[in-house]
């Protein structure tokens, strides 16, 4: 874990928002160069899904669901049945560095789902299944977690990362899903989507990229500041700066309409501000990394609310106003040092979320940064350079992607 002078930590590739400067110490993250490569897939559809390998489950209207019994495991004291999904191999197409996995899931009861994945690399060597996630929507029965590092062979587990040990390379990937219900109940959890995204570092710099906008295009995105909960539900995070991801999260949901309802977040206290953004820092916090900043559990998140929702890497801001042109907002990941991205509300970060809701005519970038003090000021306008900067070398071009009815574009790499 590192903890910056100002107060951010970043532990793995996953972000804790809380404040503060970069140090020699942050972790290596993809430069933003040509070389730098992207493959995604994702299984959502009955015909996707039914090309999985199926062990106890069964696919249906688009889902996966539990059929029978094929084991069992104890967590907790008590014994849940397990059923498997298990997707097939999906190649990168070149030696990847990392894979991000991510899935759609609901689980009623005492259900839950374990997420893992294992890598073959270019030399044709299979590695073991990492666990990366034991996860449910809510902690009353599970306290959702990211997996151990598992460092064991080919690659290692970085909170939500899968990422290829010593000089390997990751030549495909497989996902596999676990559906556990408790033995005895009724309620069982089905599983609406599954992917990863596949990336490679990128060796050389290049120049920022060349807008492909003639036109301001602005989406309409709801505005929340992360600096009202200051020491709030310190058993989530703690509030405040430590909430850039659900907050950033939660603006989009609820621009969407797609927030928690009233009756959902009854248990914050009251009299707080933006009470459904507690919700969602509860809901996404990640009790083995002890934060919210977790990339899959936001998206997961999201994908409980009734969006389609996954984690992508994306290889530049053209990319992102393909999708923004679309009528879909990113939440990207970003990091950059003192004085890097001009305007911001805070000098220097080694982590930090904000929303892209759009592009001026000339490739300046539109953001709801949720490190504003107030609602009021949380959007802003940041130089096209520097957000590219920020996002790409800072997080490999990492972005959330919380749609309901919107068409993706077809961008090279993406399989969605």
């Amino acid at each position: 874990m590192l903890i910056t002078s100002g107060g951010f930590v970043r532990k793995g590739l996953v972000l804790l928002c809380a404040g503060g400067a970069v140090t020699a110490a942050t972790l290596t993250a993809p430069a933003h160069a040509a070389t730098a490569r992207v493959a995604s897939a994702r299984w959502s559809s009955t015909a996707e899904l039914q090309a999985g390998a199926e062990a106890g489950t069964t696919v249906s209207a688009g889902t996966i669901r539990f059929g029978r019994a094929t084991g069992a495991t104890r967590i907790g004291g008590r014994v849940y049945e397990t059923a498997r999904w298990t997707s097939p191999w999906r190649a990168t197409g070149f030696g990847a560095d990392e894979v991000v996995p991510s899935w759609n899931a609901r689980t009623p009861g005492r259900s839950a789902v374990v997420v893992a994945v294992r890598v073959r690399t270019t030399a044709g060597r299979t590695g073991s299944w990492d666990t990366v996630a034991r996860w449910a929507e809510r902690d009353s029965t599970h306290k959702r977690r990211s997996g151990s590092a598992q460092t064991d062979d080919v690659a290692k587990v970085v909170t939500d990362v899968v990422r290829a040990n010593g000089g390997h390379r990751i030549g495909a990937w497989q996902v596999r899903v676990t559906l556990l219900r408790a033995k005895g109940a009724g309620s069982a959890p089905r599983v609406l989507s599954v992917g990863a995204v596949a990336s490679r570092a990128a060796k050389a710099s290049r120049p920022v990229s060349a807008t492909t906008m003639t036109r301001t295009v602005e989406l309409p995105v709801r505005r929340y500041s992360q600096m009202l909960h200051r020491g709030q539900y310190r058993q989530y995070g703690g509030g405040g700066a430590a909430w850039c991801s659900p907050t950033a999260t939660t603006m989009v949901l609820r621009s969407l309409g797609k927030g928690p309802t009233k009756a959902q977040y009854a248990w914050v206290r009251k009299g707080l501000k933006q009470r459904y953004v507690v919700h969602g820092a509860r809901r996404t916090y990640d009790y083995r990394y002890r934060g919210t900043g977790n990339w899959a559990f936001n998206t997961a998140y999201a994908g409980t609310r009734g969006t389609d929702a996954f984690v992508t890497r994306l290889t530049s801001l053209r990319d992102a106003e393909a999708i923004v042109k679309a009528g879909i907002p990113l939440v990207v990941s970003i990091r950059f040092g003192r004085g890097g991205l001009t305007g911001a509300p805070i000098s220097s970060t080694a982590g930090h979320l904000v929303v892209i809701r759009g592009f001026t005519a000339t490739g300046a970038v539109i953001v709801n940064d949720p490190a504003a003090a107030r609602p009021s000021t949380v959007r802003r306008v940041y130089r096209r350079d520097q957000l590219e900067r920020a996002w790409i070398r800072g997080s490999g071009g990492t972005a959330y992607v919380i749609r309901t009815g919107k068409a993706l574009p077809s961008l090279p790499g993406h399989a969605w």
